[in-house]
């Protein structure tokens, strides 16, 4: 999110300070890559029906990546449409991502995003534009998965701890 313009929009109806962004990339950098941390990836069907998926995904160099084999239905609806929402329970806050997933194929990033996969205890490795490893979540598809990065065009928290407070943030 390199030059990038946050507008921050206070939703709380209960006279709480907006939440700064700050707080959700640190929570997202801390806790992502986590199998105790539940991701929810929403995609738009090509008939315009929802689906969602739980998926694993990691906070990395300010944007969020996740996997998915090719011929798997996430995969298949971001080929169609690239929008999508990610949804999280973080410690002390509730976070809904909104932007586009686009698959990842250059492989100084691939690498990079597969030792950070590595240091949170996924054995993935680049081959070719794709990862492979000796196992998976039991929805991800059989190897190799593609990598997918989301551009942020919105989110949306609310906080379940102290300091409260619900924010809407919007970025370009």
């Amino acid at each position: 999110m390199t030059n990038t313009t946050i507008e921050t929009h206070n939703l709380d109806q209960y006279g709480s300070a907006a939440l700064q962004w700050t707080r959700a990339q640190d929570l997202l950098a801390r806790e992502s890559a986590s199998k105790d941390v539940p991701f929810f990836l929403n995609t738009v069907r090509p008939d315009g029906r929802p689906h969602s998926v739980g998926i694993g995904a990691v906070w990395f160099e300010n944007a969020l990546y996740f996997v998915s084999g090719p011929g798997t239905r996430k995969s298949r609806n971001l080929a169609e449409n690239p929008a999508c929402t990610v949804s999280v329970r973080l410690t002390g806050m509730d976070l809904v991502l909104e932007g586009d997933a686009r698959r990842i194929t250059d492989e100084s990033t691939l690498d990079r995003i597969a030792a950070r996969y590595r240091e949170a205890g996924w054995p993935a490795e680049r081959e070719g534009a794709a990862f492979t490893a000796p196992y998976t979540a039991p929805s991800g598809g059989p190897p190799p998965w593609y990598v997918y990065r989301i551009s942020l065009c919105a989110a949306h928290a609310v906080a379940t701890t102290e300091p409260g407070g619900a924010t809407r943030w919007t970025f370009s």
